[in-house]
């Protein structure tokens, strides 16, 4: 809000409360808002009526139409003209490039809003901020610049925080899983996804619920876990589609009947599409395509592939072409991995291939949007540094005025601001190259970069690299019989422990499924032995709280080896401690053995 008077008055007051429970409790923003206008166009307090009109379009842009938000918000900047409030300016005009996206117009509207995003850094704080950068990430993201977009969120993601984000950093989580989904990274995603759940349970907003449960939906079904997204399928559909739920926008009928049909529920899958279908013609390329995808589907389950391929045609055209304007990659890879079944399924092989190596071309593309935006997020810092020597240039020409220093120092901050975003952006695209989403360990690749350094630095030094392979047992079990979210638990918590228990001159990473890899640098295989095996007993140690039943006494098998007894090459360090693992597990698992030594080695605790 702008800065207000020492006692504000009981319209503005209300006015003020509407906005902050916009994403808090959106019944009760609403009915303060309308509260609001009435009480301050009587009394013709024009910044009190402006703000509450505000909150009231922004809600209607959730809940209502397009046409009904515009009306408001076009109300809202006639309130501000008089006094010249360009908070309240800015945040009105934000909304109405975000009704211009609602309809598809999406370069028109980052070209309404890109405009006002210096002003607005200025000039807006905390969450009023986070509004205005993320309608400008989501032009990006509908435009599929994901490094921009990326860029923009994260921002937004530091100025609206829990503290003091009225909510908002909820949306951004939200937003945040949807954009790491349209670049393929579904367990990323699924993280955002949690954090975005577990906000919602302090707040009464149905439809960012909602949204969230159908990005859950939306991960779990390209996991290759759709039967688990069944129950959050219900859920959405649960909701009502007026004010009082998840408003009337975004029912994804789409994305949740794939969902159904993947999970092998035909006839709610067919429901879904007949819903999907009656919405008619969408301006959006991505549901227009994901309707046909889930139409094909369908003819697919019932066993008619004819009928799937004849359905699927309606589509190709749009999904074949990569120039299709807010089209994402990730729904281009699904339509041609339906596709190719349905090929296979009518008996036709070369189009089943040819169509399948579409899916893969666009699913390898789909992978290396963050590689690309690590690139483009360095061009973004050449613009920093030409914004930098303009701004040299007018502190030269307007150094005598106090007004030119002030704005010196507006742009100096807003500069300072950018260099964090791309600062931040690559920070985020390393640590995604290189770390395990569930445990945060270092991952095979990282592995791979980092493991023939250290042998050859081991071998100049003339000191031995310890290198050890963990196998957790019977962790299959544990999937089969408590669910992989069980699982996940397990791996995750003994990736915690793995990180507590090394050293710092030690690379811990999860190798695969329940496999991870230690390299202790300046250390013999007797010495990592004896490290390992205190793991072991602390890992015996534990216990685990699934459901009704407690896990206790797990047990893991080790084989540990050192370039002193494999100085070979890496990969002969690599396969003598994994030779010594699968020694482990034939002679009974719950025990670390050391390559050349299997007579000498100390069996697990019993």
């Amino acid at each position: 809000m702008p800065t207000a008077p020492s006692t504000p008055s009981a319209p503005l007051r209300q006015a003020r409360r509407a906005w902050n429970l916009l994403h808090i409790d959106s019944q009760q923003a609403r009915r303060l808002a309308e509260r609001a206008i009435e009480a301050a166009t009587r009394d013709g307090e024009l910044a009190a009526e402006g703000w509450a009109r505000i909150a009231l379009g922004y809600h209607l842009l959730y809940f209502g139409t397009v046409a009904e938000a515009s009306r408001e918000l076009q109300r809202a900047l006639r309130c501000f003209a008089p006094g010249n409030d360009r908070a309240g300016q800015l945040l009105a005009s934000a909304a109405m490039a975000r009704a211009m996206w609602r309809e598809g117009r999406v370069r028109e509207a980052l070209a309404a809003v890109l405009p006002l995003r210096d002003e607005g850094v200025r000039v807006l704080r905390h969450e009023q901020r986070g509004v205005l950068l993320n309608t400008i990430a989501g032009c990006y993201s509908a435009l599929g610049d994901s490094s921009q977009a990326f860029a923009h969120m994260f921002e937004a993601l530091r100025d609206a925080g829990p503290k003091r984000g009225h909510g908002f950093d909820t949306v951004l989580h939200c937003n945040l899983s949807h954009e790491l989904l349209q670049i393929g990274d579904y367990e990323h995603a699924l993280q955002h996804v949690d954090q975005g759940l577990a906000g919602c349970t302090q707040l009464k907003n149905a439809r960012l619920l909602g949204i969230l449960l159908i990005n859950r939906v939306l991960c779990l079904t390209e996991l290759g876990r759709a039967s688990e997204a069944l129950p959050d399928v219900a859920a959405v559909l649960a909701m009502p589609t007026d004010a009082s739920g998840r408003g009337s926008i975004e029912p994804a009928f789409e994305t949740l009947a794939i969902a159904a049909l993947r999970a092998g529920d035909r006839a709610l899958g067919a429901e879904l599409v007949e819903r999907a279908l009656a919405g008619g013609a969408s301006p959006i390329p991505d549901e227009r395509v994901e309707r046909v995808t889930a139409a094909g589907l369908l003819a697919m389950a019932r066993g008619d592939a004819v009928a799937a391929l004849r359905t699927l045609r309606a589509a190709y055209t749009e999904a074949a072409r990569d120039d299709v304007e807010g089209l994402s990659v990730r729904i281009r890879a699904q339509f041609f991995a339906v596709l190719s079944e349905a090929h296979e399924a009518a008996g036709d092989a070369a189009a089943a291939l040819a169509a399948l190596r579409q899916a893969q071309r666009l699913a390898k593309a789909q992978s290396q949007l963050a590689s690309r935006a690590r690139y483009q997020a360095a061009a973004l810092q050449t613009e920093l540094l030409r914004l930098q020597h303009r701004l040299d240039e007018n502190d030269a020409r307007r150094r005598r005025t106090e007004r030119a220093r002030a704005e010196l120092a507006a742009i100096n901050e807003q500069l300072s601001r950018k260099i964090e975003e791309v600062q931040s952006l690559q920070e985020a695209l390393r640590q995604q190259a290189v770390r395990d989403a569930l445990t945060g360990l270092f991952n095979r690749r990282h592995l791979g970069d980092t493991l023939p350094a250290l042998f050859a630095l081991a071998r100049r030094e003339a000191q031995p690299l310890a290198l050890v392979i963990i196998d957790l047992d019977h962790f299959k079990r544990v999937n089969d019989v408590h669910g992989h979210a069980a699982g996940d638990q397990l791996l995750a918590a003994f990736g915690q422990l793995l990180a507590q228990q090394v050293r710092r001159s030690d690379v811990a990473c999860r190798y695969g499924g329940e496999e991870f890899c230690l390299l202790m640098p300046r250390t013999g295989a007797d010495a990592a032995r004896r490290k390992v095996q205190q793991l072991l007993r602390r890992w015996r140690a534990m216990r685990f709280e699934l459901d009704d039943e407690t896990l206790e006494g797990l047990s893991f098998s080790a084989g540990v080896a050192d370039s002193l007894h494999a100085a070979a090459s890496p990969d002969a360090l690599l396969k003598a401690a994994d030779d010594e693992l699968l020694a482990a597990k034939r002679e009974g698992r719950n025990r670390v053995i050391v390559a050349r030594r299997a007579a000498a080695a100390m069996a697990g605790l019993q």
